[in-house]
């Protein structure tokens, strides 16, 4: 069986099938890992979770701060500007299966050699760590109170881990960590506010997998969520948004010794990636 993992949809369904034939994907015989943000922004968000569902065991999904949003705007709908693309899943009469199975999605998937997730890790988070914080929220996204957390998801703070975290507090951390990091400080505070490539960020932040003696240095983590950053191998992490949204490429890597990388180049639905997610949800 071939495991392809493939960088954030946000809604391009075309995208994902041209890049699915040049992967000659077969769900039979092969699996693919979604790094999270099926929806928004592009154009057939409603087909692009139709399909991914429909593949059910071939495929593997995280959440990612676009989900997250979807889901959110179930429980609030004036959270969803204009700009968001939800409406057709919002009416659609399949929409409460769609929904349902969405935030039955991991936060968190692995197998013996790799992990996928759709943000970031903060470095204080071992492996045993990270597994028990994704299923603490995803039991949370779970249960029948469910909205009650997205009701109270949205908010930067706290911005920074510790064990003595409770309730509202540390699922909002949890989800802030899986759904949205890119940098932080030395010490691991999260910062929200800087969203470009390496290099433009403020002195003393540093992205979340350079942080050194983080303790998931020994695991080799798949994550999306930054395409600004483009495509990058080091730090024993594969980051595979690659801005396909933006004009850009839809990639996916062939999990295996070595890794392998596959791209399409995209027509893309937006011009600019100046307007930012954080600006837009503050705090998905």
């Amino acid at each position: 069986m071939s495991i392809y993992a493939i960088g954030d949809i946000q809604g391009c369904f075309d995208d994902l099938l041209r890049l699915l034939d040049t992967l000659s994907f077969n769900e039979h015989t092969d699996q693919l890992w979604f790094a999270g943000d099926l929806v928004n922004r592009g154009p057939k968000s409603l087909e692009t979770l139709r399909f991914v569902k429909s593949l059910g065991t071939a495929a593997v999904s995280v959440l990612g701060n676009h989900d997250m949003h979807l889901l959110a705007s179930t429980c609030l709908p004036k959270v969803s500007p204009k700009k968001d693309s939800f409406r057709p899943i919002l009416e659609a009469s399949d929409r409460d299966e769609l929904i349902h199975w969405l935030r039955h999605r991991p936060l968190f998937h692995y197998n013996d050699d790799f992990c996928l997730l759709h943000a970031g890790v903060p470095p204080q988070w071992d492996f045993k760590t990270t597994q028990d914080m994704a299923a603490i929220a995803e039991a949370t996204l779970r249960s029948p109170d469910y909205s009650l957390f997205l009701k109270q998801m949205y908010g930067n703070k706290p911005d920074i881990w510790s064990a003595k975290l409770k309730g509202m507090s540390r699922l909002r951390f949890i989800i802030n960590c899986f759904t949205r990091m890119r940098y932080c400080d030395s010490n691991g505070r999260l910062d929200f506010a800087n969203t470009g490539a390496i290099g433009s960020q403020p002195e003393g932040l540093i992205p979340w997998f350079a942080i050194p003696n983080r303790k998931s240095r020994a695991m080799r983590i798949i994550f999306g969520h930054w395409s600004t950053l483009g495509y990058y191998e080091g730090d024993n992490c594969y980051a595979i948004d690659t801005g396909c949204l933006w004009g850009k490429q839809l990639t996916a890597i062939k999990l295996g010794d070595p890794v392998q990388r596959f791209s399409i180049d995209c027509p893309g639905v937006k011009k600019t990636s100046k307007t930012s997610l954080p600006n837009l949800l503050q705090a998905v």
